[in-house]
């Protein structure tokens, strides 16, 4: 059995474990590695190619114009990521961006990522609708669902007048953001990201849905 021998580094705030063995080169490690210090979490940097990981190359992808998608790790994603010193700057205005396909929120800010963040958006029969909103109303702190009983809801942010119910939003577990569309419609987000994401996100700031997952 390999011995791994762990350093930890200590890049921007998170804690990675680094094992020293013939295991590390692999390609699979080192791009899980590039990915998590420039921002784009895909879960355990473990060299296996997980959910979470495919969720990260499809945010990667999509923010450096390759198609966009869950499949596995490609020679071209290798090159891409292996290659990157920093994230990448975007023509989008000032909002938030959910992408269903990769179940990922971008926040974007003076034409920068600011976070990629992993998001559960809603299952089958319940799916969160597509389209532009804007933020119309903010409940801080916890409050109890109107619409589901006994659901709680962390940091909400309302954007869609026409679905007053639907909101982005933490919820009492994290592990209630799963990899796949999940909620009754709404946006679950990690937290505490949403709690940035909340006290960055002024009245009126516009937040956009697209894409499918399949």
């Amino acid at each position: 059995m390999t011995v791994l021998l762990t350093t930890i580094l200590a890049s921007a705030g998170i804690l990675i474990a680094v094992p020293h063995s013939a295991e590390a080169a692999s390609t699979a490690y080192r791009v899980e590695y590039r990915l998590k210090r420039l921002g784009y979490n895909p879960g355990t940097v473990d060299g296996v190619i997980t959910s979470r990981t495919r969720q990260a190359l499809c945010a990667w992808r999509e923010t450096h114009g390759l198609r966009a998608g869950r499949y596995t790790l490609t020679s071209r994603d290798t090159a891409s990521i292996l290659s990157a010193t920093s994230r990448p700057t975007t023509s989008r205005s000032n909002g938030l961006y959910v992408n269903k396909t990769c179940q990922i929120l971008y926040q974007v800010v003076d034409h920068k990522y600011r976070r990629i963040v992993w998001v559960s958006t809603g299952k089958p029969g319940y799916a969160t609708p597509n389209g532009t909103g804007y933020v119309w109303k903010k409940w801080a702190g916890w409050h109890t669902s109107s619409i589901y009983s006994g659901a709680q809801m962390y940091d909400s942010i309302y954007f869609r007048r026409d679905r007053p119910g639907i909101a982005l939003h933490g919820s009492i577990s994290n592990d209630l953001v799963k990899a796949y569309p999940a909620s009754h419609g709404c946006v679950r987000v990690l937290r505490p990201k949403i709690h940035y994401i909340f006290q960055e996100t002024p009245i009126g700031r516009k937040v956009v849905v697209y894409g499918s997952y399949s």
